[in-house]
């Protein structure tokens, strides 16, 4: 790598960044002057500062920013990758240490180890990361399809920690591969760019997913939604665009029904093509859209079994899970019928929704987290049909499950149905749950 003559990105301050949880330039920024004011400094940056930081672009921070910057991270400036002025590294425009940098400790468990501790799965080898690394540096010559195939393992592994361990500790790897794809895609190749975009497509959408299990503000999820149907559209991918589409009418839960619907529909009837599958659970959304907008049953009814006859269409057996096998080949019969058990509830119809919940939402289909999301339904289902005791048992039996993952969805649906109880709060198991779910009670 002695040829790299070019400065690249600073891929040490960002790992080190998001593995202290700064996970946006902006969190840096905040927490940067938050350790200025306990310092008595009035350094102060910007989000523009961070950036040139984490470009390359400003090599040594002046003496203020150096002082907060060590009170921040707790180590030596060099081991964020900054470059002391007249160094030999620093007239060359590129780091005096590579190999080490390649092998340091904080960038392998940011982008490896760190955010997969809990399943052992590391993100990137030495050898990829060595690619990555080369490709901040001249990504016009070392952005290829294999660093595209590293960046996808990578994406694969980071869907396996969510599903595993939850959101927050899959966030810092998904936000760094993203990082690393924006970066190597501005000068790579056309068709290297094509797939690198491609890919970046996939990694926004599930970072708007982790963001919304997480519980992040609306505004947050929106901005990785809108860069994925970006992406997706400067790559001619109209499904994707489609998909997202439906991945925003899904966040919105139950705070703005028409907007759901709009974008259901729009997911379902726009200048696209989705596949079977993910078409299927469009048509659903477009289904709960419905319900919650006070279709008639018998509208809602035939949208469902639309949603049933595309997933009819669909080839083989469900895939696993994957942010980069075919699209949305994870959508199963258990699934549909979980969600049409929303839809009945939103309908009005709870019995009937708890029948559904009761018959399809099973450990054998369904992963810890799922189950709890799936469950906590059914508790508000159960609670809304007038049987307060088997809905409290219901949702105090996956409080644990949704807790262990910090699942948003799950312990806010969770707390949802908990609401639901409250007249009923005198019972044991409800006063039980609220105490679990630390609610008012009498008891």
């Amino acid at each position: 790598m002695s040829d790299l003559k070019a400065p690249g990105a600073n891929w040490r301050l960002v790992a080190a960044r998001v593995e202290r949880g700064w996970l946006t330039q902006e969190d840096f920024v905040s927490a940067y002057e938050a350790s200025a004011v306990s310092l008595r400094s009035q350094a102060r940056i910007s989000v523009r500062q961070v950036r040139r930081w984490e470009s390359g672009q400003s090599k040594w921070p002046n003496r203020d920013a150096r002082l907060v910057l060590k009170e921040m991270f707790g180590v030596p400036l060099e081991q964020l990758g900054f470059v002391p002025l007249g160094s030999a590294a620093g007239r060359r425009g590129v780091p005096a240490d590579v190999k080490p940098f390649l092998e340091d400790t904080v960038l392998r468990r940011a982008f490896m180890g760190g955010a997969l501790a809990a399943v052992a799965a590391p993100l990137l080898d030495l050898a990829a990361l060595d690619h990555l690394t080369a490709a901040s540096r001249d990504a016009h010559r070392y952005a290829d399809h294999e660093l595209v195939g590293h960046l996808g393992d990578a994406l694969e592994a980071t869907a396996r920690a969510d599903t595993l361990a939850g959101p927050h500790r899959a966030m810092p790897a998904a936000l760094g591969i993203l990082s690393a794809i924006d970066s190597t895609a501005r000068d790579a190749k056309p068709h290297v760019r094509r797939e690198l975009l491609g890919l970046g497509s996939r990694a926004a959408e599930f970072a708007g997913w982790l963001h919304r299990d997480a519980g992040s503000p609306e505004q947050a999820i929106g901005y990785w939604h809108g860069l994925a149907k970006e992406w997706a559209t400067f790559t001619g991918d109209g499904a994707m665009h489609a998909y997202v589409l439906m991945r925003q009418a899904q966040a919105l839960g139950r705070s703005d029904p028409v907007r759901m619907l709009d974008l259901a529909r729009a997911a379902t009837s726009g200048p696209w093509t989705l596949p079977p599958r993910p078409r299927a659970e469009a048509l659903q959304q477009e289904a709960r859209g419905m319900a919650m907008t006070g279709a008639d049953t018998d509208e809602i009814r035939r949208v469902l079994d639309l949603a049933h006859a595309a997933l009819d269409q669909a080839s083989g057996p469900a895939a696993p899970v994957a942010c980069t096998g075919p699209l949305g080949d994870s959508y199963t019969r258990e699934r549909l019928m979980a969600q049409t058990g929303i839809c009945l509830r939103e309908a009005g119809r709870p019995a009937e929704a708890a029948a559904v919940f009761k018959s399809y939402v099973t450990r054998e289909a369904f992963m810890p987290r799922d189950y709890a999301h799936y469950r906590a339904f059914l508790a508000g289902a159960l609670a809304e049909a007038g049987e307060p005791d088997e809905a409290a048992v219901v949702a105090l039996g996956v409080v644990e499950i949704a807790s262990a993952a910090r699942s948003g969805q799950a312990l806010g649906e969770l707390n949802r149905s908990a609401r639901a109880l409250f007249p009923y709060r005198e019972r044991p198991a409800v006063g039980e749950l609220h105490e679990r779910l630390l609610l008012p009670s009498t008891r």
